[in-house]
């Protein structure tokens, strides 16, 4: 059997265990397939041995399953947050069911290609699980931030990564970026965030002070100014709706050298202005935390525009480049 992906699948080959002898060629490949069978009464095929090939490009691809955003509950914080390999894994599997889950399928192997979160998210908790016997004293938001601020957007090719249609993908589709665990290692700047800062996070979605207390052994109570999501210290900027100017808050601590000069790079999302205040930060020691606002303003223009824009910010020292996507929905009328 040839099994030929469809125009949503893409590009994107997953290593199935068939029940029956097959291979599986991706959209493009099945294209030609399909016409070269129309062109003669006679088609012929060959199947060649078997090889490996390294290096593969354009890599990564966004998986065709892969879940993506906006977040539909919060949508102030970006999801997803992160991408990581997770399409075609080879992994120890367990011989309680066959390679393809089914009852009749007898065969019982030691090792499995898997696809999905489940292959995703192993790669994710080991990076962590690194970064915090590396920094143990890193707290999960910093963990976090570190893998989200040097994560990359680009393939292998130096392009903007791409869906399994070959469309651009977007931060709804990877977040921050395909995971880079080196450049997680030491990503200069991180966000952090308190205990408290998770607990007004519960008091603007509304939560009462009785849900709250459950979350903390330590007395506290709401601030009695309101919190806006916008300003939770996220790796990433997201505006559900705009459509004239708000200032974000966040706030970044150094992780790297004792000193340092960071200065911002901002690309605006289509349709807006962006600006960031301060656009140096000066460090003088490490712990050492700064405050900056992000300036978004929509611009106005005949016909209007409305839908999410992407951009990005980032900090840069020379050294180390503190990324952080910017997501805006915009709703201009005018």
């Amino acid at each position: 059997m040839v099994l030929a992906n469809d125009q949503d699948s893409g590009n994107q080959i997953v290593a199935d265990p068939h029940v029956l002898p097959a291979t599986h060629i991706n959209y493009t490949d099945g294209l030609a397939l399909f016409s070269y069978i129309k062109s003669t009464t006679s088609p012929m095929a060959f199947i060649t041995k078997p090889t490996t090939e390294l290096g593969t490009k354009p890599a990564p691809i966004m998986a065709a399953f892969s879940s993506v955003g906006p977040n539909s509950i919060i949508p102030e914080i970006l999801k997803p947050d992160i991408t990581a390999p997770g399409v075609s894994i080879i992994a120890a599997y367990t011989k309680a069911q066959g390679p393809t889950n089914e009852a009749f399928d007898t065969r019982r192997i030691e090792f499995n290609s898997v696809s999905g979160t489940s292959m995703s998210c192993p790669h994710i908790a080991g990076v962590v699980g690194l970064l915090k016997t590396l920094h143990p004293t890193w707290s999960p938001a910093a963990i976090k931030s570190a893998i989200m601020t040097t994560a990359s957007t680009l393939d292998n090719t130096w392009k903007p990564i791409t869906q399994a249609s070959h469309l651009q993908a977007t931060p709804f589709s990877y977040g921050g970026g395909q995971v880079q665990p080196n450049h997680a290692m030491d990503p200069g700047l991180v966000y952090d965030l308190s205990n408290n800062d998770y607990l007004d996070f519960l008091c603007a979605l509304g939560y009462n002070q009785t849900q709250i207390q459950l979350f903390s052994d330590n007395p506290y109570s709401c601030p009695k100014k309101p919190i806006s999501l916008i300003n939770f210290n996220y790796p990433a900027i997201t505006v559900p709706s705009l459509s004239g100017k708000i200032t974000v808050t966040r706030k970044v601590k150094n992780v790297g050298t004792s000193s340092g000069i960071y200065h911002a790079f901002v690309y605006s999302p289509p349709g807006t202005s962006v600006q960031i205040k301060p656009k140096t930060l000066k460090f003088e020691s490490v712990g050492e935390e700064k405050v900056f606002k992000v300036v978004i303003q929509a611009k106005k223009k005949q016909g209007g525009k409305t839908g999410y824009v992407f951009g990005k910010l980032a900090w840069c020292d020379g050294e180390h480049y503190v990324t952080s996507p910017i997501v805006v929905n915009l709703d201009i009328s005018i």
